[in-house]
């Protein structure tokens, strides 16, 4: 079997991610063309699948301008340019793996999904959460009917500080007028997860939260723009820029050190130079950013059941966890240990599972979908596990806590999914 042809638009972490895909299982997926305004990125990305110079583009506009180069395109580019990138390459034919999220408002999350099933082209969001073995087995767990009806879930989705400091403070992610609110993007991957395995949608539901901690007021005027510039409290301070990013500890913060937002000269030069000069290096509490540093939403789905779910950026650890109450059993799950633990409640047994482990970042998430997508374009007749219809409705769930959060009102979600689907028609005629 020949690796099926891709391209790559946008070869940041998560564009070049999904390339190592390739480069590790050269018989299934091969790189044939690029796009991507940064010169460094895009030299990286032609050295490592050995692509000819007239393969590698500055822009989507100029590859989709030499017509449709593979049968499948994955999307690695910013928030902000989901829609437009993932619209010229449904209309060039591409079938569209696309990292999350879909788009940064409502109506441009629909117009993709009308866009897809119009143009009858795959249009596949990496929810790689839905794509390891720990998630596979909860989800065996939960439709094997062992915990009864489920009545109530908690879901808390643990952010470390490091991670919020590096990707919602100093980093891409920060301000939400150039990226996306943090409960979109950051906890769609949630939402997704939650509606795959409840199997429901939801009601209605309410949002409190803010930006209480990484604020300018929460520091002095002594307290300078950057961590390499004599900052008094620095030696102290666990959001310094040169022990995350010079002086990493490698079991914590030390994927941050090598992202290629913050750095592609990895010396120790390279990376005073980057704090220096670069965003990366700004003191915490100086920096543009808006998006929350915690939230918490209440909802209740079909047939009664509810839903706490807590998001908040800090954490000692980086982990998702999770509590399933049904009417015969307890699950409890944390994905930073790899354990699923069952407690039946006539028996009194706890019975404990240790998924498996897979290749890839995200758990073998990130190949897990990979590999899915590339046999959905192999095979018409081949079902994935998920579309971006039902992405849709985790997108749903996290604008309508936004909103909720900032109106203080509780959200009616069969009213809110159609108003948007109004305007989109509205917008049509």
């Amino acid at each position: 079997m020949k690796p099926q042809e891709v391209v790559i638009v946008g070869c940041g972490g998560r564009g070049h991610g999904y390339g190592t895909f390739a480069l590790n299982f050269p018989h299934e997926m091969k790189v044939v063309a690029i796009a991507e305004p940064d010169e460094a990125r895009r030299e990286r990305m032609q050295k490592e699948h050995k692509l000819p110079a007239e393969r590698c583009f500055k822009s989507w506009d100029e590859l989709y301008a030499k017509g449709q180069l593979a049968p499948g395109l994955i999307n690695g580019t910013m928030d902000l340019d989901h829609t437009k990138s993932t619209l010229g390459a449904l209309d060039t034919g591409y079938h569209v793996l696309l990292e999350k999220p879909i788009a940064t408002t409502p109506e441009e999350c629909l117009q993709l999904v009308h866009k897809s099933e119009d143009t009858k082209k795959i249009l596949t969001i990496c929810h790689t959460m839905r794509y390891t073995p720990f998630s596979f087995a909860m989800h065996d767990v939960i439709k094997s009917g062992r915990l009864g009806e489920i009545i109530t879930i908690e879901h808390k989705e643990n952010v470390a500080f490091w991670h919020m400091a590096h990707s919602f403070v100093r980093g891409n992610w920060r301000n939400s007028k150039t990226s996306s609110p943090m409960i979109l993007a950051k906890c769609c991957h949630d939402m997704d997860f939650l509606n795959w395995m409840i199997g429901r949608k939801a009601v209605r539901l309410s949002s409190f939260g803010s930006l209480t901690h990484f604020r300018h007021d929460r520091v002095g005027p002594e307290i300078p723009e950057r961590c390499t510039d004599g900052c008094p409290i620095e030696p102290e301070c666990p959001h310094s820029a040169l022990k995350v990013y010079v002086n990493p500890d490698p079991s914590t913060a030390g994927w941050v050190a090598h992202s290629p937002a913050f750095v592609h000269d990895g010396t120790f030069e390279g990376k005073l130079k980057a704090l220096r000069e670069g965003p990366f290096g700004r003191c915490v509490f100086r920096c543009d950013n808006d998006v929350v540093d915690h939230m918490v939403i209440a909802a209740e789905f079909e047939g009664g059941l509810t839903l706490s779910f807590t998001m908040h950026g800090h954490s000692h650890d980086n982990v998702r966890t999770m509590r399933y109450s049904g009417t015969k059993a307890t699950l409890r799950a944390h994905m930073e240990e790899n354990e699923i633990s069952i407690h039946d409640y006539l028996t009194g047994q706890v019975d404990k599972i240790a998924p498996g482990h897979a290749a890839g970042g995200h758990g073998g998430g990130d190949y897990g979908v990979t590999r899915e997508f590339l046999k959905a374009i192999r095979d018409p007749l081949f079902k994935p596990l998920t579309n971006v219809r039902d992405s849709l409705e985790s997108h749903y769930m996290a604008f309508a806590a936004e909103e909720a959060r900032v109106t203080g009102k509780m959200i009616d979600m069969s009213e809110y999914r159609a108003r948007y689907e109004r305007k989109l028609a509205a917008k049509a005629r």
